[in-house]
């Protein structure tokens, strides 16, 4: 089964990027140079937790 798949319209250093990190279950966002990028998004489940820290819609999971 393919995982879903994360879009970010986000530049990597919006605050709603780093809450995203901070309660995404499956640590599929990291920091890196100081921006916040989908790291790992293999292990994305879909729970969508992510969407939910972004107030202009910039992240979206795509199953």
């Amino acid at each position: 089964m393919p995982h879903p798949i994360i879009n970010s319209k986000c530049t990597g250093k919006e605050p709603c990027l780093k809450q995203a990190m901070e309660i995404c279950p499956v640590d599929v966002f990291a920091e890196e140079n100081g921006k916040v990028i989908v790291k790992h998004p293999s292990k994305c489940i879909g729970c969508r937790a992510c969407e939910a820290q972004c107030e202009n819609n910039e992240i979206e999971v795509v199953d």
